[in-house]
């Protein structure tokens, strides 16, 4: 796919153009992801909200490590300093026992800060869950979100079932989770960097999700190379196309996920190659708006 490079003037026309057509690319709309462990600077929570803040990104999910617990609250000193809303909160529920369970310290932090917020829940699926067959997956997973959005309820939060490859990375699966439980807080978390598998089947997947969808990251895409800057790609256009079609208006995410990068360098590359095909979308007369 060939690269378009545009001026900064030209990019913030593109902005405008995404807002006024009531895009779900609006900047107010994106929310930075997956910069916490990858960070070429390893910033701490007032550098990293003052980088956010330095690129007119007004949203973040927190995509913490154990050694980030000690610091849970001055991430969020940091992030109210700098006018930055916490989107949601990385929550890897762990399917081995001897795995530590953190999600009594992110209900306890939420609860302290009274944060109403949303857990990205990772499920953890060991050898003895994938050797089930899928109806006993089914109840075993559903169990374990339904404990999951049980503390959730407790602080006003929303549970996204977030892909992560694997049974509980396929969007049928969860929707079918969904379904089980009827619970209002539990939905859907799609991130494209795990759903490769799932290129050309996307616009069915992003109809069926569409009821449950609480945020989908973006990144390019390209059969065989996981992690590309949006526009680096060969089908994320399409992608992008589909989205904007389908009447999706909620949070859109973009990727740091570069450990080798400045964080501030990898969410720049996705901010430009996404301005850069909002340029080839406006053609479309979705965006023609100015």
């Amino acid at each position: 796919m060939k690269r378009i490079l545009i001026s900064a003037a030209a990019a913030g026309l593109l902005w405008c153009a995404a807002k006024d057509a009531a895009s779900p690319f609006v900047k107010d709309n994106l929310v930075a992801w997956c910069i916490v462990p990858f960070d070429a600077k390893k910033r701490g929570p007032e550098e990293r909200a003052a980088m956010l803040k330095k690129l007119g990104i007004t949203r973040f999910v927190y995509d913490w490590r154990e050694k980030d617990i000690p610091t849970f609250d001055q991430e969020i000193d940091a992030l109210n300093r700098h006018g930055i809303r916490l989107q949601g909160f990385w929550t890897p529920y762990p399917a081995d026992p001897a795995r530590p369970n953190q999600l009594p310290a992110i209900i306890g932090l939420l609860k302290r800060r009274n944060i109403p917020t949303e857990l990205w829940l990772s499920l953890g699926q060991d050898k003895e869950f994938n050797a089930l067959p899928h109806e006993q997956k089914l109840a075993a997973a559903s169990a374990a979100v339904a404990k999951v959005a049980k503390e959730a309820q407790t602080v006003g939060a929303k549970v996204g079932l977030y892909n992560h490859g694997g049974w509980f990375g396929e969007p049928e699966n969860q929707i079918d989770i969904i379904k089980k439980l009827k619970l209002p807080n539990v939905g859907i978390v799609y991130n494209f960097h795990h759903g490769h598998d799932h290129i050309a089947r996307w616009p069915a997947l992003l109809k069926a999700m569409m009821p449950h969808l609480l945020a989908i990251n973006i990144n390019g895409m390209k059969q065989g190379t996981k992690i590309l800057p949006v526009g680096a790609g060969v089908d994320e256009l399409a992608m992008l196309r589909a989205i904007r079609d389908s009447g999706y208006r909620g949070p859109i995410g973009i990727l740091g996920h570069r450990e080798e990068l400045d964080a501030e360098e990898s969410l720049s590359l996705n901010l430009n190659g996404l301005k850069s095909l909002l340029g080839v979308m406006r053609e479309d007369s979705a965006l023609k708006t100015y």
